[in-house]
């Protein structure tokens, strides 16, 4: 535990009570009273409302949109199922500077819409709430359909025999044992969009603010450390009643449910209904997730004189177009994110790696108050976090503020939460009896490690590392504050692009937001065959 403790504290506590020392401290002495003066204030209550009841539609429109995608990738057995499922993952892994991208060239002025109708959406609360169904899609048929296809479907089909209806058997069978994982991917998803910062800067326009987009306008534009200071503990409480009210839900589901194995519950669709909520998917698919990115593809190679790699070889110039948004020719940003994110991942998975080795252990409270640990990056604004690094990490023996390792770390703080737990449960599942029998042999606790809980969790490892990664590559919240003129990330790159006016500018905001978005795919796609290859040892 001391390696992720001493993790935390220096990259993480120490940065953000510096923060909110600074916004809440006057000449020594805590001016709490602050706090109920900025939640008085009519803006910030404007801030609260939206901020709780945007993530609250979100939430009800992708459980309604996303339920059936659940039930088909559950229950039925059809040509190119592991293909959907890997398309409809994909928007969770991409970065939401690219979400908001997508929508903004199939929403936004001059995008598809547009137009063909001259529709435009952008600056609207519809485009925020379309881009945080399609952002949590995955989240919603990831969990909800992982335990429905696990459910065993003869016990509904028993109700039937006994005379109840479709619609009694699934309410009184069915869904009771599916409650818990809807909650869930509902707690979760109210999370995500809670806490929405790139799709709503870029999609919301200066209409809409959520608490994390306020916070960073309070910081970065307005200087103004006693409000941010306040609006990040307001996030942080309500982030953490979320993720209590989630750990509890997840504890329940785990006592409650006897699955059996997916391969027993899954069989080709019959009849005109099924066939027709097959189809259904596959339309929500192909409209919600492929059309948005296909149009930021397309935008990405429509130029002024037609289709090309125009915008793609402007790239590798500094100033082209008389822009001087760049210090390093924008390309570079490719190399500087793949770098950043192999460095945090390494990071991650070190740090995670000793953490979920540490909750393996039983050793009562201490072990679970370690466990809210590692949430706690989720909870606390990346914004924060990303100011607290230049405030805090500025002195011998730590200024690092002018170093290459300082995005690293920050990106390594939203990774670590993910290794430890995908690493969790296969490393709770490693039987006890076989290190000891190891030892009894007479090895070392080093090499019974290699030789029995290695092979074990590779794949585990594996994994994590894949989804550290790809969290790492698409951070933006914290890297905007602190990723160099000189060495800037894929994210804050697009950002920059999409913060000034110019056609040359766009075509490059979407020319390096599809090469992140490829970037991501072939993660996932890495990762999908690592976690359904079945030729390893667990």
């Amino acid at each position: 535990m001391a390696v992720p403790v001493a993790f935390f504290a220096l990259f993480f506590a120490y940065p953000v009570t510096a923060i909110v020392g600074r916004g809440l401290k006057v000449g020594g002495d805590w001016q709490f009273a602050r706090i109920g003066e900025v939640l008085s204030r009519p803006d910030i209550l404007g801030v609260l409302w939206f901020t709780t009841w945007q993530a609250l539609a979100s939430t009800a429109l992708t459980l309604l949109i996303a339920l059936p995608g659940a039930y088909v990738l559950a229950r039925f057995d059809f040509p190119g199922k592991q293909v959907l499922r890997a398309v409809v993952t994909v928007p969770f892994v991409l970065p939401t500077v690219v979400v908001g991208t997508a929508f903004l060239a199939l929403l936004g002025r001059g995008g598809l819409l547009d137009e063909l109708g001259g529709v435009r959406l952008d600056t609207t609360v519809w485009a925020i709430l379309l881009a945080h169904v399609f952002f949590n899609y995955a989240v919603v048929v990831r969990t909800v359909g992982g335990l429905w296809s696990q459910l065993d479907p003869r016990q509904e089909e028993a109700a039937r025999v006994l005379g109840a209806g479709r619609f009694a058997a699934f309410r009184r069978v069915t869904l009771p044992a599916l409650t818990p994982a809807v909650a869930a991917a509902a707690l979760m998803v109210f999370l995500f969009t809670f806490t929405s910062f790139g799709v709503v800067q870029i999609l919301g326009g200066p209409a809409y603010s959520t608490l994390e987009v306020e916070i960073y306008r309070q910081t970065a534009q307005l200087l103004d450390l006693p409000t941010a200071a306040v609006l990040t503990l307001v996030q942080f409480a309500a982030v953490g009643g979320i993720l209590a009210v989630h750990a509890a839900t997840v504890r329940r589901r785990e006592r409650a449910l006897k699955l059996v194995d997916p391969a027993q519950t899954s069989r080709r669709p019959r009849g005109a209904g099924q066939w027709a909520l097959l189809g259904g998917v596959l339309l929500t698919a192909l409209l919600l997730i492929l059309l948005p990115l296909g149009v930021l593809v397309e935008r990405s190679f429509e130029g002024p004189g037609g289709y090309g790699f125009g915008y793609y070889q402007a790239l590798q110039s500094v100033g082209a177009g008389g822009s001087s948004t760049f210090l390093v020719p924008p390309l570079e940003a490719v190399g500087n994110s793949l770098r950043y994110a192999l460095v945090a991942t390494l990071i991650a998975l070190v740090v995670g790696g000793l953490a979920a080795a540490a909750l393996t252990r039983r050793a009562g409270r201490l072990v679970r108050g370690f466990d809210a640990l590692l949430m706690l990056p989720l909870g606390v604004s990346a914004v924060t976090v990303g100011f607290g690094f230049l405030i805090t990490l500025d002195k011998p023996p730590l200024d690092l503020r002018t170093s290459w390792i300082l995005v690293p770390l920050a990106q390594a703080l939203v990774g670590v939460p993910f290794v430890v737990r995908t690493m969790l449960p296969v490393l709770r599942a490693v039987d006890d009896r076989l290190r000891e029998a190891a030892a009894v042999l007479g090895a070392s606790p080093l090499r019974a490690w290699r030789e029995v809980d290695l092979p074990l969790v590779r794949r585990a490892v594996l994994v994590a590392a894949g989804f550290a990664f790809a969290v790492s590559l698409g951070e933006f919240g914290a890297t905007v504050f602190i990723a160099r003129p000189d060495n800037p990330t894929l994210p804050v790159a697009v950002a920059r692009l999409l913060g000034r006016s110019g056609e040359l500018n766009y075509g490059q905001a979407m020319a390096l937001s599809t090469i992140l978005m490829l970037v991501c795919a072939v993660s996932l796609l890495l990762l999908e065959r690592i976690r359904t290859d079945r030729s390893g040892e667990f």
